[in-house]
């Protein structure tokens, strides 16, 4: 099993990244305030304006470190990458899987089926742990829905179906998200999911931590020699990792929605840690994003048995295991690719 390895978070626009030897330099201005080992690096995610030099850039791609460049408010901007690892074969048989709606439709009704199965558990794991301050009754009857939806999807004949049977199911997940709150209710609320920009601070948590999350499924798809871009459900547009997002969905409501609740629940973030834009954005300013990635990392690191594997990996590797079992799918070694099922 591959090993984890950190992630260096960058959340100042003033710093510098540079290369000495095999270290990463930080610095601010003139002053150096920091550097770490490249071997100990899987990736490098800057949060601003950040800048780097050439010849970290260069390091970084010929040692595979994944780095990414995001805006403050967590959007991606850009990202450094060296030569496509992996079998062309691998690759051209998926691009051909790509070509085909009917075997797209086949792995990409295997994601949704682990996404509304994954909402699904969010719920019934709240009723079971918080049965006494939630309400109850609603929450069952959205797991109900989604159960029904899950029936749906497994019968869906084409991608524009499924793709109304997941939007449909996200609907009345997100319906029920405020509930989940249980803490600082006065500051965090839940009405709705907006994005491009995020308007307030439940949504821009969530839409900070699935950039995060995509960043994670690009680079595990990278590793294990699959094209990030060429997906089976979301459609082709330029620059858009369209596989990584389609790996991502299995993955929203175990991992990122989960983390964003427990971080407010738990008081890790609190509305000091925002701001808000003229135009109605709303963002983690930088002792937010400090905060925030810090407890990221935590959650990286804890442990899980895998659902598939049934073995024990740290959740930083949910989505390498998943790229890894895709990849064993396209080359035929599985009879079909096995989602991530959380219980």
């Amino acid at each position: 099993m591959r090993k984890l390895l950190n992630t260096l978070y960058i959340t100042s626009g003033d710093y510098y990244l540079s290369l000495d030897g095999e270290n990463v330099v930080i610095a601010q201005g003139k002053k150096e305030i920091g550097r770490l080992p490249l071997h100990n690096l899987e990736a490098v995610v800057t949060c601003g304006y950040a800048g780097a030099s050439p010849a970290l850039m260069e390091k970084c791609a010929a040692e595979n470190i994944s780095m990414v460049f995001l805006s403050a408010t967590g959007r991606f901007r850009a990202k450094v990458t060296g030569k496509a690892y992996g079998n062309i074969l691998l690759r051209r048989t998926q691009y051909r899987i790509a070509d085909d709606e009917k075997r797209s439709l086949e792995i990409a009704v295997n994601f949704i089926t682990g996404k509304i199965h994954n909402e699904r558990s969010v719920i019934n794991r709240a009723i079971r742990d918080y049965a006494e301050r939630l309400d109850t009754e609603k929450l069952s009857r959205i797991s109900e829905q989604l159960k029904e939806s899950l029936q749906a999807v497994r019968k869906a004949e084409a991608i524009e179906e499924l793709r109304g049977y997941e939007g449909e199911a996200a609907s009345r997940y997100f319906s029920q998200f405020d509930q989940l709150i249980l803490q600082q209710k006065s500051e965090f609320t839940f009405q709705v999911r907006n994005r491009r920009p995020p308007l307030d601070k439940v949504n821009a948590l969530l839409s900070f931590t699935y950039s995060l999350l995509t960043g994670m499924c690009t680079a595990a798809l990278e590793t294990v020699g699959l094209d990030p871009y060429a997906g089976f459900m979301h459609t082709d547009r330029p620059g858009r990792c369209s596989l990584a997002l389609d790996l991502l969905e299995e993955l929203r409501a175990p991992y990122a929605d989960r983390f964003v609740l427990s971080c407010i629940n738990k008081r890790i973030v609190d509305s000091a840690d925002f701001e808000q834009k003229e135009n109605g954005a709303v963002f983690l300013n930088e002792s937010g994003r400090k905060k925030f990635l810090s407890a990221w990392q935590n959650k990286k690191a804890e442990k899980l048995t895998h659902p598939y594997l049934q073995e024990s990996i740290e959740w930083g590797l949910v989505p390498y295991v998943q790229a890894l079992l895709l990849a064993r799918y396209i080359r035929g070694d599985l009879d079909g690719y096995p989602p991530f099922f959380w219980k």
